[in-house]
């Protein structure tokens, strides 16, 4: 996932929540995600889809008719949704679904590619229908970039205390892959963020106070060298780790909320991501995006950084190794103190 910027925006993160020790101990008891892993069928190898229908105002739609099919063997289920608008499929075979919901009134709504695993629970976000038009019956088709498009939106709106941008989070584990327009999309809207100007410039007061980088000098130029750098530090670190090599890479570069487990597990698990990432094929693989991205990132910063702060590749490596660690706090953070003071909404 993209750290902006590298390395230096943990101080900020330290000054804003505490110690991640507190955090741990405030966070004993989390309150599982509807999708996240872990929520599973007891003792059966099927798995549920479940979800609500509402309309346009967002208020329930009762008797609606929904209708599942397998992909693979066409077989279909199809019940209606009760008083609150809700409707489950408790035991479907895993595989590969499509979902149609119809109801008087309202233009039908279908969406494909649903993938349910041996024993998973799944539950759908709100499915929101439209005003059918009085001239003709049209098909709404939900496709995968429309379901990304949605849940982008909605992880734009994702600030630490309303203020600071914490777009590369996401609290649905099932989210939908993004793609290479919109990681670059997301790429450019957290480094142009007034709240991204805001954080780096106290990054650069701090390493103004502590005389970071002596070869910047003090007073205002020395001060204004230093919000440079620090925001080419995070520009490059996102667009390079955020948007061209997980584009490339065919990778993820968001850090998914897991929520659920032991603390352990949840601590070795976000350790984890800084060389582990989802694949845009909804698998796991070799977090190559955020370990070279680190690289590359440090590599660039070297050649503005002062001259008598330059040691070749010696400044590189400890950057990235540095990029990588902050990384694995950020993910920590992300896990067991962010999710509390980052409001997310529905769109």
């Amino acid at each position: 996932m993209a750290d902006l910027p590298i390395a230096r925006t943990t101080l900020i993160l330290l000054a804003l929540n505490g110690t991640l020790g507190l955090a741990l101990q405030a966070q004993a008891l989390p309150t599982p995600l509807p999708n996240a892993p872990g929520r599973q069928i007891e003792q059966t190898g099927q798995a549920s889809l479940g979800g609500a229908v509402v309309d346009p105002d967002h208020s329930k739609v009762a008797g609606a008719q929904v209708t599942v099919k397998d992909t693979a063997t066409k077989v279909t289920h199809t019940v209606t949704t009760d008083s609150d608008g809700r409707f489950g499929f408790p035991a479907l075979e895993p595989g590969q679904f499509t979902l149609t919901i119809r109801s008087a009134g309202f233009a039908p709504w279908s969406s494909s590619g649903i993938l349910l695993t041996p024993g998973e629970e799944y539950e759908m976000p709100p499915v929101q229908l439209q005003i059918a038009t009085a001239t003709a019956q049209v098909d709404v088709t939900f496709t995968q970039y429309d379901m990304a498009q949605e849940q982008l939106h909605e992880q734009e709106q994702q600030r630490i205390f309303a203020i600071f941008p914490n777009f590369y989070v996401t609290y649905n584990w099932k989210a939908a892959p993004l793609t290479p327009g919109q990681k670059f999309k997301l790429s450019l809207r957290a480094s142009s963020d007034p709240g991204f100007f805001l954080q780096t410039a106290a990054i650069a007061g701090i390493e103004q106070w502590q005389n970071t980088y002596e070869g910047y000098g003090q007073g205002a130029q020395g001060y204004f060298k230093r919000f440079g750098a620090s925001s080419a530090d995070g520009f490059t670190a996102a667009m390079i780790g955020g948007a061209i090599l997980p584009s490339l890479l065919h990778q993820d570069p968001r850090y998914f909320y897991k929520g659920t487990g032991t603390i352990r597990s949840r601590v070795l698990y976000a350790i984890s991501t800084v060389v582990i990432c989802k694949g845009d094929n909804g698998k796991w693989q070799p977090n190559y995006s955020n370990v070279l991205g680190n690289l590359a990132s440090a590599g660039i910063s070297n050649a503005y950084y002062p001259a008598s702060d330059r040691h070749g590749a010696r400044v590189t490596i400890d950057n990235a190794l540095i990029g990588t660690a902050s990384g694995a706090f950020s993910s920590l953070m992300q896990e067991f103190v962010l999710r509390k003071f980052t409001p997310h909404h529905k769109p």
